[in-house]
């Protein structure tokens, strides 16, 4: 095992996205120990989230650690070296890409056509470089072939998992999912195989660990990929995704509980 590439909210942190609380609420370690024994192990640890570069920039500092990837794997930062992972969609002087995807007329008829069904993920949405960032309830694939209708091309909208924030028109709605939209070419799998590709892994030397059907895409890349326990008690739905994915595994911890598990399981059954 050489690298463990890890969700941030919903996997390593607990709730109010804290590393250092457990599923319960309660001071947990966990996340920590995970840290920890990859770094027994050498194992390189890299963050792969929907959130913005400032804000994972300074996680993977506090982790030590000198690559990650942002922005639902718009963006892929090696020992300092930044790659866009977006296609033919990329920042110009003029115009960030966050700002090209609003000229395309996209957000707004996603917040015309789902009015009490999607809205911004207030305040998180703000001061990013290329996706916009929405929360709601909304079928990806319905969404994606309204931009298509439209003649909106070269956008997609991932789903990236529960939250728990929501304003009053959302009340009604059973659950709470956060929704990128990010250029096609961007995803967190194919991040991965970028960052793979750089540090010449294989994929049987990598392991991923998420909570979300956008994590779960990694799976194609690596040699296993696991949910941690909460992420199927929030999506039961998740199990079917999971399909005939054989190297798809579920902890039955969650959080960082779960990501220690992954993490020890796998160096376990390494040395066995």
């Amino acid at each position: 095992m050489r690298c463990l590439y890890v969700d941030l909210d919903g996997t390593l942190l607990g709730p109010g996205a804290s590393l250092l609380r457990g599923a319960d609420g309660g001071f947990s370690t966990a996340g920590v120990r995970a840290l920890e024994a990859c770094h027994r192990a050498d194992v390189e640890v890299v963050i792969y989230t929907g959130r913005r570069e400032a804000q994972v920039k300074e996680d993977a500092r506090l982790i030590g650690q000198t690559a990650y990837i942002f922005e639902a794997g718009a963006g892929l930062v090696v020992d300092g070296e930044l790659e866009w992972l977006t296609g033919g969609l990329l920042p110009r002087e003029d115009a960030t890409i966050h700002d090209q995807i609003t000229a395309s007329g996209a957000p707004a008829l996603l917040l015309e056509t789902f009015p009490n069904a999607l809205e911004y993920h207030e305040p998180w949405h703000v001061d990013r470089e290329v996706s916009h960032l929405f929360r709601g309830l909304v079928d990806a694939f319905e969404v994606d072939a309204l931009l298509a209708e439209n003649g909106i091309e070269g956008l997609r909208l991932v789903d990236n998992g529960t939250v728990h924030s929501r304003s009053a028109a959302l009340a009604e709605l059973p659950q709470v999912r956060a929704y990128h939209l990010v250029p096609a070419a961007a995803s967190k799998a194919g991040a991965v195989a970028r960052h793979m590709q750089i540090r010449g892994y294989a994929p049987e030397e990598c392991i991923a660990v998420g909570d979300s059907r956008e994590d779960m895409g990694a799976a194609a890349a690596v040699g296993s990929f696991w949910l941690v326990a909460n992420a199927l008690e929030k999506d039961p739905t998740l199990r079917e995704a999971i399909g005939d994915l054989a190297n798809v595994r579920v902890a039955t911890e969650r959080h960082g509980a779960g990501v220690y598990e992954a993490v020890v399981t796998t160096l376990a059954e390494r040395r066995g």
